[in-house]
């Protein structure tokens, strides 16, 4: 099984504690408000959240993708850190075994934070993934953020 890595950052003025909170901890609900359009829904199918909790999340009608589960492997409230897995779902295709991801959230000195994000794709047998054939995901992944970097930022008490 080959193992293909990819990272990616972004710096915002947002807090760490803020956007782990609407990113990590809160996006089951927060998501879907701000984007109906592309996820009509995310649920706990297992768990409430904490380590071990399965999160299916599913796609508006006309999209690429019905739904995907991700299961939560580490969570650290403290460091702003999450390591989660894509287990299932329409994304998972003969070639991927499954897609660990760590988000990390970084305090800066300006009260914002860096976010780092890696993703490690487990492919089956040999097979090995390009960056351009991931870049739509990562993407819309960034572009994800951004929405919710510009909602906290214009609700500045929100997940104070």
């Amino acid at each position: 099984m080959g193992v293909t890595c990819f990272t990616q950052e972004f710096t915002t003025t947002v807090a760490p504690s803020r956007m782990f909170k609407a990113l990590i901890l809160d996006s089951h609900n927060l998501i879907p408000k701000l984007v109906p359009q592309g996820i009509k829904s995310i649920e706990f199918v297992e768990g409430d959240g904490g380590v071990g909790s399965v999160k299916q999340t599913h796609f508006s009608e006309g999209g690429h993708f019905k739904s995907l589960k991700h299961r939560i492997d580490a969570l650290d409230t403290e460091k702003f850190i999450c390591k989660y897995t894509l287990i299932e779902g329409d994304i998972i295709f003969d070639r991927l075994e499954k897609v660990v991801y760590e988000v990390k959230f970084e305090a800066k000195s300006d009260g914002g934070c860096v976010c780092k994000m890696t993703s490690e794709y487990h492919g089956k047998g040999d097979a090995e993934f390009k960056e351009e054939e991931i870049k739509q995901g990562k993407d819309k992944a960034m572009g994800l953020y951004k929405v919710v970097e510009e909602y906290l930022v214009a609700n500045p008490d929100v997940y104070a």
